[in-house]
């Protein structure tokens, strides 16, 4: 066992063991938890070596963006905004099992265009347990996961961010990138993602911004999914009213239905049904 993985090191020790093993790097930060606090960290360890890089696209959420842009102007990070231009790769919008993969290598290319610093991503040990086609794309560049090899977890790095005072980051529901909420197979479409992200936002602003909501395309068909505080909450007449104005949204795309939340449910390993 390494001295990043011991117990009794406090997680914060246990990630700036890792990164003063840096000289300069590049942070791929969405603006979601992990990778938000790792720029954090590297900032406050590495100063002005760390450079933080922010892609846009109409798969990243504009709150999302919104948000690093704000932390980065209040700690003075030096921070970039690029784009990977994924939509302009064919292997990508077909929206394969991995598609992921094809993802994060745009996204690395993009970077490393840009720096020799050496790259790093906000990746946690909990993600080694899932299927994560992105991880590969970062063997193809060197790039390196400090979170992980400090053995920092999720609920690790949720509490980094309570120490930090990122009490509004700490609290962040998972979301990966809109991408994820088309079913395999499904053509990943501006217009599709614009559809997803009015259809979150929405139901966020009835329901807060803490609860974990999704908006599946299906082949046929829209799956709204609510976490079950928010399903037991969700009163018959707000119910209705949503449903139309989900409705509404969502006209050519087929039925609308409600049900609850599950993780991953739109990747699909044999996804024939969903072209």
């Amino acid at each position: 066992m390494s001295e990043c993985e011991g117990s009794n090191v406090p997680s914060r020790e246990r990630l700036a063991r890792v990164l003063r093993g840096f000289s300069r790097v590049a942070v791929a930060v969405s603006g979601g938890v992990d990778s938000t606090v790792l720029a954090y960290q590297c900032h406050q360890v590495l100063g002005p070596a760390a450079a933080m890089y922010h892609a846009v696209s109409p798969a990243v959420p504009p709150e999302a963006t919104e948000r690093i842009e704000r932390l980065a102007g209040r700690y003075g990070w030096r921070f970039e905004v690029l784009r990977a231009n994924e939509f302009s790769d064919p292997n990508y919008l077909q929206n394969p099992v991995n598609r992921c993969f094809f993802c994060k290598m745009n996204l690395y290319e993009a970077i490393s265009r840009r720096t020799d610093a050496a790259m790093i991503s906000g990746a946690n040990a909990d993600d080694l347990g899932d299927y994560r086609p992105g991880l590969k794309a970062a063997e193809s560049y060197g790039v390196r996961h400090p979170l992980i090899e400090a053995g920092l977890g999720k609920e690790a790095v949720r509490e980094l961010a309570r120490e930090a005072g990122l009490d509004d980051v700490a609290e962040l529901p998972a979301s990966p990138c809109l991408s994820s909420r088309l079913v395999t197979g499904v053509p990943v479409t501006v217009e599709r993602l614009t559809l997803v992200h009015r259809v979150e936002k929405l139901l966020k602003a009835h329901l807060g911004p803490d609860r974990i909501v999704r908006c599946r395309v299906k082949a046929r068909g829209i799956e709204v999914q609510l976490d079950d505080v928010s399903l037991e909450e969700l009163g018959r007449d707000e119910y209705l009213k949503l449903r139309v104005e989900i409705g509404d949204l969502c006209d050519g795309y087929g039925d609308v239905q409600f049900g609850p939340y599950k993780m991953g449910s739109a990747f699909l390993r044999d996804y024939s049904d969903a072209r």
